[in-house]
Order: C-alpha cells, then sequence, then structure tokens
C-alpha cells in the first residue's frame, strides 16, 4: 500500500497523515471550502476539494470523497472517526473500486451499528446486557411502547437504534413522560442517522462508563489493550479519558475484558475497536452498551500506556502486512490521562465559540505530554463541525504524576480569540472526587455549579485569553 485516502478533517486526519507517513505512505487529504488551508490539507500530499461547508455536502458525500481517492489512485482508505467513518455504503463503493478499507468490514459495521442487532449479538456471545425493548418505529402502538417501558423499569433511556454517540438519547424517570422522549428521539435520530428507530434501556442512576480497546484479527482472534474509564461526561459526551480505570475491581476488570474479546472474536473482528460498557458503581455489575467499530478520540489515551501505534496497525492489518502480536506480549505501564479541548462556553450550557485563533500556544516542557490538534495559530474553528481545538494527553508512572502534569499543561495553554473549556477542565481534574477516582457519568451534572463557580474570573470575559491556574 503507498498511497490512501484519508476520508476526514481536523485532528484526526493529521493523526492518520503522521502514521502514514512514518509507513513512508502517501496520503490524499479532502477538504470542503472551509478548510481549503487547513492544516491536514498541509501535511498531506495531495489535497482534493470535496464540496462547500455543510458536511452533508462535501465530507459526507460518498460520491465527491470516493472520486477524491480514484483520481489520485488511493490503494487505501482511512476513515477515521465520524462523518463516513461507520458508513457501510462508503466501504463497499471503495472496495468495489479495487480500494481497501482500513476498518472492519461492512457486515461488522452494521451489526454493531444496529444497537438493538449489537445488544442480541453480545447476549449470543454471553455478554452481559442491560433490560432493553425491541426497535420502535414511529407510528408504532402507544399502548405496547408504554407496556415495554413498564417492562424495561424506569428510569430508562430512549436511545437511537441507527446510531450512537448520544445523540438524542433521553432519560425518562416515569411512564408519563415517554411518549414526548420517544418523539424526540425519534425526530433527532432521522436526521442524524436517516433511521428513525428508537429502543428503550433501563438507565443505572449511579453508573460508570468503562471501555475497552481491542484489536480483531478477522479470523475468530482477538486482543484487548486494556481499558479506559469516560465517566467524566457533558451531555452524554466524554470530555475526560484515563487508563487505568481507577479503583476498578480486579476480578470485574478480567471479566470485562474478557467479554470484550469474546464479543469481538466472536464476530471475526478486524482491526479497532472499542466495546462499551455501563459499570453500576452500587453492585459493580457491569453490561454492554455498544461496540465502537472505527478508531476512536481517545485512542491516544490507550497508546500512550502500551506503546502501540494503533492507527499504524489499522493501516498494516488492512495492507496484509501487519505482524500479530499475542495477548501475552500485550502490557501496561504507568498511567494516562486526555482532556479534550473545546472552542465552547462552560457558563453558557456549553455552546459552542467559533472564530479565530488569534492566539495558540500549546504548552511545552512537560514530560509524558502529547497533543493531537488540527489547527494552528490564525485558524479558525469553524461552525460548520465539531468545535475541537486540540486532545491533551499526559502520562506518568502514577496516576497522581499523570494529573499533576496534566494540571500542568492545562495551565501551560495559551488561547485568545475564542471561548474554551481548559479552566473547566482544569477544575474537573482537581475536584476531590475525581482525584479519589470516585466519578460516575452523572459527575458533571451533579457538580456543574460547584465546577462553574471554580473557574477563572476570565471565564466570565468575552475572550479568555489564557487558562488560569
Amino acid at each position: 500500500m503507498k498511497r490512501i485516502l484519508v476520508a476526514n478533517r481536523g485532528e484526526i486526519a493529521c493523526r492518520i497523515i503522521r502514521a502514514a507517513r512514518e509507513l513512508d505512505i502517501q496520503t490524499i487529504a479532502i477538504h470542503s471550502d472551509a478548510d481549503a488551508d487547513a492544516l491536514h490539507c498541509e501535511m498531506a500530499d495531495f489535497a482534493v476539494r470535496v464540496g462547500p461547508a455543510a458536511a452533508s455536502e462535501s465530507y459526507l458525500n460518498v460520491d465527491a470523497v470516493l472520486q477524491a481517492g480514484l483520481q489520485h489512485g488511493a490503494q487505501g482508505v482511512h476513515p477515521g472517526y465520524g462523518f463516513l467513518s461507520e458508513n457501510t455504503a462508503f466501504a463497499r463503493a471503495a472496495q468495489r473500486h479495487g480500494i481497501a478499507w482500513i476498518g472492519p468490514t461492512p457486515e461488522s459495521i452494521e451489526d454493531m451499528g444496529d444497537k438493538h442487532r449489537a445488544r442480541s449479538i453480545a447476549h449470543q456471545c454471553a455478554v452481559p446486557v442491560l433490560p432493553g425493548s425491541r426497535a420502535f418505529l414511529p407510528g408504532e402502538s402507544a399502548q405496547l411502547l408504554a407496556l415495554e417501558g413498564a417492562r424495561v423499569g424506569y428510569p430508562l433511556l430512549v436511545k437511537a437504534a441507527g446510531g450512537g454517540g448520544g445523540i438524542g438519547m433521553k432519560r425518562v424517570d416515569s411512564p408519563d413522560g415517554l411518549a414526548a422522549a420517544v418523539s424526540s428521539t425519534q425526530s433527532q435520530a432521522l436526521k442524524a442517522f436517516s433511521d428513525a428507530s428508537i429502543y428503550l434501556e433501563r438507565f443505572v442512576p449511579r453508573a460508570r462508563h468503562i471501555e475497552v480497546q481491542v484489536f480483531g484479527y478477522g479470523d475468530g482472534t482477538a486482543v484487548h489493550l486494556f481499558e479506559r474509564e469516560c465517566s467524566v461526561q457533558r451531555r452524554f459526551q466524554k470530555i475526560v479519558e484515563e487508563s487505568p480505570a481507577p479503583n476498578l475491581a480486579p476480578d470485574v476488570l478480567e471479566r470485562m475484558l474478557a467479554c470484550a474479546v469474546s464479543l469481538t472474536a466472536g464476530q471475526r473482528y478486524r482491526g479497532a475497536g472499542t466495546v462499551e460498557f455501563i459499570l453500576d458503581a452500587q453492585s459493580q455489575a457491569f453490561y454492554f452498551l455498544e461496540m465502537n467499530t472505527r478508531i476512536q478520540v481517545e485512542h491516544g489515551v490507550t497508546e500512550a500506556v502500551t506503546g502501540r501505534d494503533l492507527v499504524r496497525d489499522q493501516i498494516l492489518l488492512a495492507a496484509g502486512t501487519l505482524e500479530r502480536t499475542p495477548q501475552a506480549a500485550i502490557h501496561r505501564h504507568g498511567a494516562a490521562i486526555e482532556c479534550r479541548v473545546y472552542a465552547e462556553n462552560p457558563l453558557k450550557n456549553f455552546l459552542p465559540s467559533p472564530g479565530l485563533l488569534e492566539r495558540f500556544a500549546l504548552p511545552a516542557g512537560i514530560d509524558g505530554l502529547r497533543v493531537d490538534t488540527g489547527v494552528r495559530q490564525g485558524d479558525s474553528i469553524s461552525p460548520f463541525y465539531d468545535p475541537m481545538i486540540a486532545k491533551i494527553i499526559t502520562a506518568a508512572p502514577t496516576r497522581a504524576q499523570a494529573l499533576q502534569r496534566m494540571d500542568a499543561a492545562l495551565r501551560g495553554i495559551d488561547i485568545a480569540g475564542i471561548r474554551h473549556n481548559t479552566s473547566f477542565l482544569q477544575q474537573v481534574i482537581r475536584h476531590a472526587a475525581f482525584q479519589a477516582g470516585t466519578v460516575d457519568t452523572n459527575f458533571v451534572d451533579r457538580e456543574k455549579q460547584t465546577l462553574l463557580a471554580g473557574m477563572s474570573e476570565l471565564a466570565g470575559d468575552s475572550v479568555l485569553p489564557k487558562a488560569a491556574s
């Protein structure tokens, strides 16, 4: 494989390009009109316009993205995460044109992309699954829906069957709120996934979100690369991740890892994937949540503690040249934590804050620091896409040291021109519950006022010139 199409933008596109460059593989970048001068285009060997700024007309335009690869003789395509990364039509179209898909088979993407079907497959692989309902389409009997709600039990979640990422997800605490939540989720699911089907799932009030990084070889064998704690979330979106997961009982972890490998191997999965679990913080019982059939935003945390380059391994597996690594040869050393730096205003319910990065200087001189970004000083954070500025990852021999390094890194970021969440992230990692490793998925909502009150007074200004201590 000598040339690959990078079907994405921003920091993940830059990450893929770096991995390909180390393998002496040329890259083809794609861009919308809004990204014509973006960093990933500058880094790649070729850059091709695929449409106007709106993602639906550019990065999600299967024909235009595919033509960009064909135009420059791509032998493989890496979709990154988001956009077309779990689009089976794109994967199949690429394969029909002789372009290797750097990811799992379209069949695996379909099976795990349908969240209701994924639950059934997990159950067949002896992986514990939360009580849930069948899939419901718009217009189905309200009486049947109510009966299913009663069977699943309250509180429950209404979830989109055709996609994840927390999009459209609604918590319902009593039967009175079910119909409205279902209608809202179906509407959002149709818009986001072109699939309005939903299902109901039991909600665990005190839950931890633990995920396992897996890698399958496509022949019924698979390995794990340990777990990540992802419980610090806002609007069901992760903002802080770490490995190892703190205060996780060894026997619980062992069973969780075994379940993740069993599910991965059972479907003859190929490449990098993530099996996500909900852990009941009180009973310590865990349940399958979903499987993401792509590289994750937080994959760098795993790379920091295992020394593995997951993107490199993805490319080599697709090229047929990856040397298999047995489970016994995969080890974890120390601890790592990741904070996602966003252009957003925590004081206004995390409202995105697009605009010009008048100043953008990254921290320096910190051992174990890794920064993944797709922007430079002078670039603009576009209103058309996810407002992530950078991912900050710190690694150290111990969790306490990794947290100290993260605190220093967040203080060392210098950003001007837009609002951002670095002060909020500092408050999160300094909070007593986070320091003790006792957070759950309701942590941010429960402690929001305390976290906001602790932010620097600079957060109230129209511009945040620097992350304060």
